[in-house]
């Protein structure tokens, strides 16, 4: 009897890993994959991808491991309009092109090339098949839930995608990497992009840069900075100015290559998202869903409508602090994703008061 093949996407992390053991346990042929997407000189177990070390866990667990090169795929769809839109004042999350593009997109068509079943990842997130099709849905450990990054795969892409640890939480995954004496039992959760600190890896890239002026709202000088790179909508720790109050930044201009800030931090009531799609049923502008702008942000309820060229605008019922061009806006119905875009612009709450 054949047992179905499944091709795993191996980071090098305790949660990749462990997704391996358990489709293994489960009978199926498992083979390890590593995309190498970028090379980092770091080895403090923050990065999110090792390859080195899902060979080790492969060899472990007595599967095969291949290691598939497209750092230079890699640059040109990740890295290169992370650094454009930098530049521009956007804090781009380039984690959801990666997820898109390269472990459910090229890792994807190298599996089926190869006969597999399925690609499975070590995300938190689980996928519920239906009669039009599989929808992807939250963690049952909401804390660590992933569905957020995943919102922009297609009906392909998730009816071919396993996530064994959407059931699971973190601590009961590395308890059963230390039961089977996986290497990567106790290595520490990645925390940074793969490329690092944005700021100066746009900086030593040849770009950002431009010194500019950190002004108040009304347009009142409050000191000097070295790049709009280097600050996010909604920030408030090292401005670089001091005004004996707390001060949050309001927004980047960066065609003026100048820093708004001010005393509160910028809420909106609404964002304007680009390149929509719908991962569920379409909802119509009357229902009330849960929209989430960040990872590991609280979800508020928002209506959506649809625009023309692919637009879409999302309205809170409660505003929103820190929404940010270069993020996305996810829709929920209950724990089910639904749709999502880029934000491209924020509605301000603060101006409709």
């Amino acid at each position: 009897m054949r047992r179905p093949h499944a091709v795993v996407a191996m980071s090098g992390g305790v949660d990749s890993s462990v997704a391996a053991a358990l489709l293994l346990q489960d009978g199926y042929r498992v083979e390890g994959v590593s995309l190498r997407l970028w090379d980092s000189a770091r080895r403090d177990d923050r990065v999110c991808s090792d390859h080195r070390d899902a060979a080790q866990v492969a060899k472990a667990l007595g599967i095969a491991h291949t290691e598939i090169d497209q750092r230079e795929a890699f640059e040109q769809t990740v890295v290169a309009p992370f650094v454009a839109e930098y530049v521009r004042g956007r804090t781009p999350n380039p984690c959801v092109a990666c997820n898109g593009e390269f472990k459910l997109g090229v890792l994807l068509d190298w599996a089926i090339c190869r006969g597999a079943d399925f690609v499975a990842t070590g995300h938190y997130a689980r996928l519920q098949p239906g009669a039009a099709g599989v929808t992807l849905r939250r963690a049952r450990d909401t804390s660590r839930d992933q569905s957020y990054f995943l919102f922009s795969l297609g009906p392909e892409q998730l009816s071919k995608a396993r996530f064994p640890l959407g059931e699971w939480t973190k601590e009961d995954v590395r308890r059963h990497a230390a039961a089977l004496g996986l290497p990567v039992a106790a290595k520490l959760d990645s925390q940074d992009l793969c490329f690092g600190e944005p700021a100066s890896f746009v900086r030593a890239r040849g770009s950002g840069g431009e010194s500019g002026l950190i002004v108040d709202e009304v347009g009142h000088v409050l000191g000097n900075h070295r790049g709009v790179e280097s600050f996010t909508v909604g920030q408030r720790r090292g401005l670089g100015v001091a005004t004996g109050a707390p001060m949050y930044v309001r927004s980047l201009d960066a065609e003026k290559s100048r820093v708004v800030v001010g005393p509160r931090p910028p809420r909106a009531a609404g964002v304007i998202a680009r390149e929509w799609t719908w991962t569920g049923d379409a909802a119509d502008r009357t229902e009330r869903l849960s929209a989430q702008v960040r990872y590991r942000q609280v979800p508020v309820a928002a209506l959506v409508a649809v625009e023309t060229g692919g637009r879409a605008r999302v309205e809170f019922e409660q505003p929103v602090v820190a929404a940010t061009p270069g993020q996305a806006v996810v829709l929920y119905r209950g724990d089910t994703v639904v749709g999502g875009g880029w934000i491209v612009a924020t509605l301000p709450a603060d101006d409709l008061e």
